[in-house]
């Protein structure tokens, strides 16, 4: 964490990735975030993966450094309450980043009759409202029918939920840009963030959407080729995988020098009428290049060709596990000052990560751990609603908060 942030307070409703994510992204930059959930969790407060004991690993690593406030959001007084502290006099107040249906209680008209400046931002599936995920955003834009290796038959989806991941990001852009505006004019306004919205603009930014309506062309899978310039995976002598890439003018002689392959590309493009120097040469050659790598990878096992790869300033990267780069790869450890090992109730201590930004002006602070389901409501019922001990008490009694 960092405290560059530090002032600004975000109450957050969501569950799953994109809305967590983001509240994340800003907790570990210091902002006081409050995730309010239901009484004994929301929809994802189980979600997998879980630990032998059922204890979401999931849900601890998106919730990290916020503040948890359990409270019962059907009834009428546990929705007075949330409407408070959404609306929240103060200048660092009265931001709400949610991904739930904005209507009733919970709509911006609503809202915003508390807090006139009010600034809301709601991640949706479709901008239509309709609902959507992240894993079926995916196969609409295509990409799976380039994902997997030639001649596959089918389209291969990928785990990553990359649209998840850019939308909640999209969404930290959105709440600061949103906080400018209101220091400047003093206005506030409901941001709205759709998947689809993310994932159809990736698809047009990258130059799919060109491709397909310029060229007329529809790319087909390449399985681990890389697109537009040379990139493959290779195997080394003891089984182990690299993938090698050369897509700039540096990196395309340090490959060539340090895999002594000099005479086979110049026979290559005296062969072909190329010219490997250029990137789009080089992926119509792929096949051809890569003839030359594969045997001098197999040539060595992957010690040796991580060492002679690295001092030849290739550019390349192991095929690994979640284990083994837990075991070898210094970037995924305490090695890293964005790692730490951090004891995380209910589940225990591993390696955690903070902010991946690294600010001048705000050092890095120690990475906190995801809160207990209502660790803060009292907390937060005293010290930000004013409650007294005996208002605190009765709200317990009568089930409307927990924790």
């Amino acid at each position: 964490m960092n405290g560059i942030l530090r002032g600004l307070r975000v109450i957050e409703g969501s569950a799953f990735i994109a809305a967590p994510s983001a509240g994340m992204t800003l907790a570990q930059m210091g902002a006081e975030v409050i995730r309010f959930d239901p009484l004994g969790g929301g929809l994802d407060y189980r979600r997998w993966p879980v630990t032998a004991d059922g204890a979401s690993l999931y849900w601890a690593g998106l919730n990290k450094g916020k503040k948890s406030f359990a409270v019962d959001i059907r009834n009428p007084r546990g929705r007075e309450l949330l409407t408070q502290l959404i609306c929240t006099p103060g200048e660092n107040n009265g931001i709400f980043l949610t991904n739930f249906p904005t209507s009733g209680w919970m709509s911006y008209e609503t809202l915003k009759a508390g807090r006139d400046d009010l600034i809301m931002l709601n991640i949706k599936g479709n901008r239509d409202g309709t609902s959507e995920v992240d894993y079926t955003v995916n196969p609409a834009t295509g990409f799976p029918n380039l994902t997997g290796p030639v001649g596959a038959g089918a389209p291969v989806n990928h785990v990553l939920p990359a649209w998840d991941i850019a939308t909640g990001l999209a969404a930290v852009n959105g709440i600061l840009a949103a906080d400018r505006h209101r220091r400047l004019t003093g206005e506030g306004q409901f941001i709205s963030l759709a998947l689809t919205d993310m994932a159809f603009a990736t698809l047009g930014n990258l130059g799919f959407i060109g491709e397909a309506q310029i060229n007329g062309a529809e790319r087909t899978a390449t399985g681990n080729d890389l697109f537009g310039a040379f990139g493959r995976d290779f195997v080394s002598r003891d089984g182990r995988r690299v993938m090698i890439v050369a897509i700039t003018g540096r990196q395309w002689p340090a490959l060539v020098e340090t895999a002594g392959i000099a005479k086979g590309v110049a026979e290559i493009e005296a062969r072909r009428g190329l010219d490997l120097k250029r990137e789009g040469d080089r992926y119509l050659a792929t096949g051809d290049i890569a003839a030359l790598l594969a045997p001098w990878c197999q040539s060595m096992d992957f010690a040796a060709l991580s060492a002679a790869l690295t001092a030849g300033g290739v550019s390349w990267g192991p095929y690994q596990s979640v284990q083994q780069a837990l075991a070898d790869d210094w970037r995924c450890s305490t090695q890293n000052p964005v790692f730490e090992e951090v004891d995380q109730p209910g589940i225990g201590r591993y390696l955690t990560p903070g902010s991946p930004v690294d600010f001048g002006a705000a050092p890095r602070e120690t990475v906190q751990p995801a809160p207990a389901l209502g660790q803060h409501t009292d907390q937060i019922l005293a010290d930000i609603l004013g409650l007294s001990d005996g208002e605190i008490a009765g709200l317990h009694d009568d089930g409307i908060v927990g924790g």
